[in-house]
């Protein structure tokens, strides 16, 4: 029956890949034989793919969702027959690689390789942190698994590193990792490019590692049933062949990344006693055995559920409901003085801890930045105890991991670094993008204001970058009481969200606004009658505008002032909108210290930085790259055709 199984899942994936005429043959073929096994020990729910205390488990080579979808099917998940012979075509619920949201069972979206061993330590750390808080001698709440499927291309990319060791750090005894060793890459051997060992790579890092033959079942059997005693981290090394069960084609790296062709997949089931002219094939037995799992999970779920109901204690009962249900009308938000001096780095360590102290799903933590991001939850403790998570400098895993927590169903997390240091992030944040999580990035040190550091830690470029992300809200603020306004923006929208925040002081405005709010995106700060002039700006540019439009009206030029502290949000709005606080009858001039490419989307000009900073105190770094009242007016007067007189500051 095992042998039936495995070469029925085989068989779907061929055909899957074969009518689509696109898709990854070979490692599903290769790893069906321990899915079918994997499926007499994993518990879940197909019924039910929320339920709080299943086995997650991650595809981390997402090319092989063929193999997903055939699992998530032969399991009775809300996958039709259908929806196996729509693979890879548009609006279908079988995408190329498998996407959270759209496929019910997909527990997140693995794509580029490397995310997913990722993803797999961030469940495994969710689950540990929720286990400390959540069970007790009388009610075991969690202590579910988290199993990875994953390959050489995983282990090869950095991120793998960066994770799994964390994951030995941390001895997270609830995640096994699948190593899919079929000793191929698209290119041909991976003797090509790779020769480490990968046991002892594995042992050096704190985890426990076994080798097996992938396609003997009583061997992959055995190991699944050791697992659950299992003390550290588990990697299992299953030897296998890629394209396992094909005619010719097995073995091949050929078989990697194309179809295997009809006569081949024809000549394939013929050898494995199937019919060769049906497709898409699942004989009764197969079907029965592996649908087994609705009636287990059911019972799983149902005992779990009278746990929760009849052995919480009143304490538990209320800490779960609150994870559960967030509430941030609970959060006692700072307020701040007008014309007082605030870093806004400050004020968002301030309201990172107001938010924690309301909500206790929130959690997160640094690369190794904690002091200067101000990122601590202060007296809150350190994972895997506290919400205090010490991530060590592995940035990309970081944002990873939160991806993970973000999914789990109990945490709202964030994570913290320099905002140069997006950049070693950026595909973790794209997938936090993609699929809509609550995930927030606290990245401060926002411009040239970093000062003495020099260009290598002075972002330029990446304001623009992450504005051009669709569904990611990055968020620069003018003040500690726009940071405010913010966060709560950010906490009621269902998409990740960053902040990028100041380290020298910035003035807190004053609450006067003409139109609109931060919900808007961007709002009219000063309005003046007859303006000829609006000047835009974000973050710590804001007051320097205001103060260039304060002397330019000394000069007879009348300028509005718009604060755009989410220019995602803004360019949201509807054009009355967008009209009222950007007046088409007057000249344009947007001003930030960063590329700003983006701001011609309503700017005549923009002052910007066109190069890369240098080493110096940020006060005289200003001033060479011209944000300073004078080179605005300077712009402004010709943009509005006035010749330039020389100007005195004002407040």
């Amino acid at each position: 029956m095992l042998q039936k199984q495995a070469d029925t899942i085989r068989f779907l994936c061929a055909d899957m890949v074969q009518q689509a005429n696109s898709g990854h043959p070979g490692a599903p073929m290769g790893l069906a034989d321990i899915v079918t096994v994997l499926s007499r020990h994993i518990k879940h729910n197909p019924k039910d793919t929320k339920w709080l205390n299943r086995d997650r488990l991650v595809f981390s080579g997402g090319h092989a969702s063929s193999l997903v979808y055939s699992f998530l099917h032969l399991s009775g998940y809300d996958v039709s027959l259908e929806d196996l012979k729509e693979f890879r075509q548009l609006g279908s619920k079988t995408p190329g690689h498998p996407e959270y949201g759209d496929v019910p069972g997909v527990e997140v979206t693995t794509g580029p390789l490397g995310q997913g061993i990722t993803n797999a330590v961030g469940f495994a750390m969710a689950a540990k942190y929720a286990g400390n808080i959540l069970n007790s001698d009388k009610a075991s709440v969690i202590d579910h698994k988290v199993y990875c499927l994953c390959g050489d291309g995983d282990l090869q990319e950095g991120i793998s590193y960066e994770s799994c060791s964390l994951a030995g750090h941390l001895g997270l005894d609830n995640l096994v990792v699948i190593y899919d060793s079929n000793e191929i890459t698209i290119e041909g051997s991976t003797d090509i490019a790779w020769s480490e060992n990968v046991k002892l790579r594995f042992e050096a890092q704190g985890w426990q590692v076994a080798r097996i033959d992938g396609h003997n079942f009583d061997e992959i059997n055995e190991v699944l049933e050791n697992s659950k005693s299992q003390s550290k981290p588990l990697m299992i090394i299953a030897d296998t062949t890629i394209a396992k069960g094909a005619c010719e084609m097995e073995g091949s790296h050929h078989s990697h990344g194309a179809p295997l062709g009809d006569e081949e997949i024809a000549n394939s089931k013929k050898k494995a006693g199937f019919d060769p002219q049906k497709k898409f094939f699942i004989p009764e037995d197969v079907k029965a055995r592996f649908e087994c799992a609705i009636e287990k999970g059911d019972l799983a779920q149902s005992e779990w559920n009278k746990v929760i109901k009849n052995e919480l204690s009143e304490e538990q009962s209320t800490l779960l409901a609150g994870l559960l249900n967030p509430d941030t009308a609970k959060i006692e938000w700072p307020t701040y003085e007008a014309e007082t001096g605030v870093a806004t780095r400050d004020s968002n360590g301030q309201i990172l801890n107001a938010v924690a102290k309301a909500l206790p799903g929130f959690m997160g933590g640094s690369a190794d930045l904690g002091p200067s991001n101000k990122s601590e939850l202060k007296g809150m403790g350190d994972f895997p105890h506290g919400r205090n998570i010490h991530f060590g400098i592995r940035e990309h895993s970081m944002a990873a991991i939160t991806n993970s927590f973000a999914l789990y169903g109990l945490f709202i997390p964030y994570s913290a670094t320099f905002f140069i240091f997006s950049d070693y992030l950026k595909p973790a944040a794209r997938l936090s993008a993609l699929m809509s999580l609550k995930n927030f990035y606290v990245w401060t040190h926002d411009s040239i204001g970093v000062g003495e550091d020099g260009p290598t830690h002075q972002p330029i470029e990446q304001l623009s970058q992450y504005r051009a992300m669709p569904n990611f809200y990055t968020y620069r603020p003018a003040d500690a009481s726009e940071n405010v306004k913010s966060w709560q923006k950010a906490l009621s929208m269902n998409a990740p969200a960053s902040f990028v925040c100041s380290r020298q002081k910035l003035t807190v405005l004053k609450d006067d606004r003409a139109i609109g709010d931060v919900e808007n995106g961007g709002y009219l700060l000063t309005k003046r009658e007859g303006a000829t002039l609006t000047l835009m700006a974000s973050g710590s540019e804001v007051y320097l505008v205001l103060k260039t439009a304060c002397a330019l009206e000394k000069m007879g030029i009348k300028a509005n002032v718009v604060s755009v502290p989410c220019f995602d949000l803004l360019i949201e709005q509807d054009k009355a909108y967008i009209d009222s606080i950007i007046d088409p009858a007057t000249k344009v001039l947007a001003v930030e210290a960063g590329a700003g490419t983006e701001w011609y989307r309503f700017a005549d000009e923009v002052i910007c930085m066109t190069r890369f900073g240098a080493s110096s105190p940020a006060d005289k770094l200003f001033i060479k790259f011209g944000f300073t009242e004078e080179n605005i007016a300077k712009k402004a007067c010709e943009l509005v055709g006035v010749p330039y007189n020389e100007i005195s500051s004002c407040k």
